[in-house]
């Protein structure tokens, strides 16, 4: 009589359920799951993706490289006619950055920039809002008037900036010439600190405002008109109204265009440039205008450059996030 231990019945059937169970608690990674389930998705921005690498990720890390060196225009490898000269530039490690952060230069560029970039965002924002408010409201010619306020907008940077540098001309500027036909003096514009930081401000202010009072006036039409009925209804006057439901109901847009127009501002190149060419002196010129100036001007200091744009960069990646997990904690959803 045989008699059965047990281990041969009872072995397959634990062997596939342990099988079973190691197959169900496996769980594919979130980027898998993602790939798996939006595969087209992926295949058609995998080429932007790809060029982007190229056009950015390449230039950053060879960016990030080269502040970590001492390269300059006197020890960077080059080639004329059939001579190859090779580099003898060295690693430094964060010297540049130490000499960058440790010097006045770089606070005051900074103030300036910061100081630039609040006062465009904030006029941005105040006469955008004001100019999209306006607009929401049924008015005669109001699609003549969207049009007249968004060309400020279709023209491109560089010729708003040499149209501007035209008109604050000493001589023979425009504005100069209304003002000695009112009987006062022509004034410099560019040729004092003071003045030719206000004429750079005008004319930024001048490009971005559209940019806000459309993203903004695209917001208000998404309030529901009833908010303001019922509230009008129940005695809230203008003012009320404003404060109650058309900031709240501003937020997301404003939060978004906000960000953007600081980062953008506070990049901003071509007015600065082109302006001013960052005079008199050097006094309105920014971090950024300065770093193009380190590359690209004099003896040229590519990595003092580089180290200055990294710089530039890590301060507005904190700024992003910073101002993302503020969001985020007053309830938006990004």
């Amino acid at each position: 009589m045989a008699v059965s231990t047990g281990r041969s019945s009872g072995g397959p059937a634990a062997g596939e359920s342990a099988r079973g169970r190691s197959h169900r608690d496996y769980r594919p990674g979130r980027l898998r799951r993602s790939i798996a389930t939006h595969w087209y998705a992926w295949a058609m921005v995998a080429p932007v993706l790809a060029v982007m690498l190229v056009l950015i990720g390449w230039p950053l890390i060879r960016g990030v490289y080269l502040s970590l060196t001492d390269a300059t225009e006197a020890n960077i490898g080059r080639t004329i006619g059939v001579n190859v000269i090779p580099s003898t530039y060295e690693f430094v490690g964060l010297d540049n950055y130490l000499q960058i952060l440790t010097s006045s230069l770089f606070w005051d560029k900074l103030l300036w920039t910061v100081v630039w970039t609040a006062v465009c965002v904030g006029l941005h924002y105040g006469i955008g809002l004001g100019l999209a408010v306006m607009l929401n409201r049924r008015l005669r010619f109001r699609s003549v008037y969207r049009v007249l306020l968004i060309l400020p907008w279709a023209v491109p940077a560089f010729v708003a900036a040499f149209i501007w540098r035209y008109l604050y001309n000493s001589d023979y500027g425009v504005i100069n010439g209304f003002l000695k036909l009112a009987g006062i003096g022509g004034v410099g514009w560019l040729d004092d600190p003071t003045t030719a930081k206000i004429a750079v401000i005008a004319v930024n202010v001048w490009i971005g405002v559209p940019f806000m009072m459309v993203a903004l006036l695209g917001g208000l039409q998404s309030i529901p008109a009833e908010l303001y009925e019922a509230a009008e209804v129940d005695g809230a006057g203008p003012w009320q109204r404003f404060r109650a439901i058309t900031l709240p109901g501003l937020r997301q847009v404003s939060g978004t265009v906000l960000l953007l127009g600081t980062i953008w501002t506070f990049n901003m190149f071509p007015i600065i440039f082109l302006v001013t060419r960052g005079g008199p002196g050097s006094e309105t010129e920014i971090l950024v205008t300065y770093a193009f100036r380190e590359a690209f001007t004099g003896i040229r200091n590519y990595s003092g450059s580089a180290a200055w744009g990294v710089i530039i960069l890590a301060m507005l990646i904190v700024l992003a996030v910073g101002y993302r997990r503020t969001l985020r904690s007053q309830g938006d959803p990004w």
